[in-house]
């Protein structure tokens, strides 16, 4: 259940290790150092926030919550690690970083310049940096003329619209990897939707809860259900590509809000691609694709919605289906970057994902919606993974039935 433990078979690694430490902590018995105890820490620094504990044991232990309640304590007398602002705060590095793309790969990539910047962010020399895109989704996005958020009452009063969904502009996929989002744009005007697409800078804070800096996750969802705030009233539903965020809706948004009813609605309104073409889609059908394919879940999507919805899907497209049930692939966001933990990163890959992987034909195509599923899968094997959503372009581009009405997003 608990990747960590899966690999390093210590019981202070397991989800009743660490359960039971944090439990220590508070009666203040045995562990007498408090919230400043390094026991415990080191217990909860290779916690992957993986959410598997939360989803498949009988007790729901979400451990994942205990370690980021328990650093925001640790850390509230001491300053953080470096590492922990450069990735806790990636939206805003990336934001900085689309302003010129090219000299920050550059840099990044740049012998003796890559060096200083690996050992002061603790990355492993054996990691590569993500390189940014020269564009990001948003910016693609509104020279296509698709509609930003202040465009969407007129979308509500045309009666002859598609229905109106609100395409998530993650941190990942808008300034790492565009082309996931630009594809999910072309399935979802395919399956009869109206696409929004938000043009101000948001981000769920998901990368903040891996360092316990709740309070600043917490402003970001503040925002986030301030600016969406009429649409959300309205029930247009929000689809987020990247499951780590949608668990941040699903999950973390209706503990820190409990009374706020824009919360509880924005939880029920956000679906991933999978859940909304599958359930919420009746003019979508996919198109078919004769290829073998090899499914890899994202943890978070496991915990959220298991794997039904996608491997559905799949099947009706006709594919043969290789379904993984391989835990979590190991990178688990930032926690792979950490030179500490690169090892037991690596270590939890290689249990299934990894070697399944480099075992597949070089024909079989290689989907995990995950941004750091993909990356593991690259650095790793040298294998590019591609999202759902390209997968349903990849193979729509042959499929004459698809209705002319539903080709482009208007």
């Amino acid at each position: 259940m608990c990747p960590s433990y899966m690999v390093t078979r210590e019981e202070a690694h397991s989800t009743r290790g660490r359960a039971h430490m944090l439990f220590e902590l508070l009666q203040g018995e045995v562990l007498g150092k408090g919230w400043q105890d390094e026991h415990v820490k080191d217990a909860f620094d290779l916690c992957l926030a993986c959410k598997a504990c939360k989803s498949e044991c009988p007790a729901n232990v979400d451990v994942a919550t205990y370690k980021a309640e328990f650093l925001s304590h640790y850390y509230e007398n001491k300053r953080r690690p470096l590492h922990a602002y450069a990735f806790g705060l990636i939206d805003r590095w990336a934001r900085l970083a689309s302003i010129a793309p090219r000299l920050v790969n550059l840099l990044n990539q740049a012998p003796g310049i890559s060096t200083v910047i690996r050992k002061l962010l603790e990355i492993p020399p054996q990691r590569e940096i993500p390189r940014f895109s020269e564009y990001t989704f948003q910016s693609w996005a509104a020279q296509a003329g698709i509609a930003g958020l202040e465009d969407g009452s007129k979308l509500e009063r045309d009666s002859s619209s598609r229905n109106p969904v609100i395409l998530w502009p993650d941190t990942c996929n808008n300034y790492f990897h565009p082309e996931t989002a630009r594809a999910a744009c072309d399935v979802l005007g395919r399956a009869g939707f109206k696409v929004i697409v938000p043009r101000q800078p948001l981000c769920c804070g998901r990368p903040l809860y891996d360092f316990g800096m709740i309070a600043r996750a917490k402003r970001y969802l503040a925002r986030v259900i301030d600016t969406l705030g009429s649409r959300i009233d309205s029930g247009i539903p929000i689809v987020v590509l990247e499951p780590s965020c949608a668990s941040v809706f699903r999950d973390e948004l209706p503990n820190l809000f409990p009374t706020d009813s824009r919360a509880q609605r924005l939880r029920k309104q956000t679906f991933v691609l999978s859940e909304l073409l599958e359930h919420h889609a009746p003019r979508f059908r996919p198109p078919q694709l004769a290829r073998k394919v090899l499914l890899h879940v994202h943890c978070h999507h496991k915990a959220l919605r298991k794997m039904n919805d996608e491997e559905a899907l799949l099947r009706k497209m006709g594919v043969d289906l290789q379904l993984l049930d391989s835990g979590c692939c190991g990178m688990a966001g930032s926690f792979g970057f950490d030179k500490k933990n690169y090892e037991v990163s690596l270590a939890i890959g290689e249990r299934v994902l990894l070697p399944a992987v480099r075992q597949a034909a070089p024909d079989t195509i290689i989907v995990s919606d995950g941004f750091s599923c993909r990356e593991q899968i690259f650095q790793a094997t040298s294998r590019r993974a591609i999202h759902l959503a390209e997968l349903f372009e990849l193979a729509a581009r042959d499929c004459a039935f698809i209705p002319r009405s539903l080709l482009s997003i208007e």
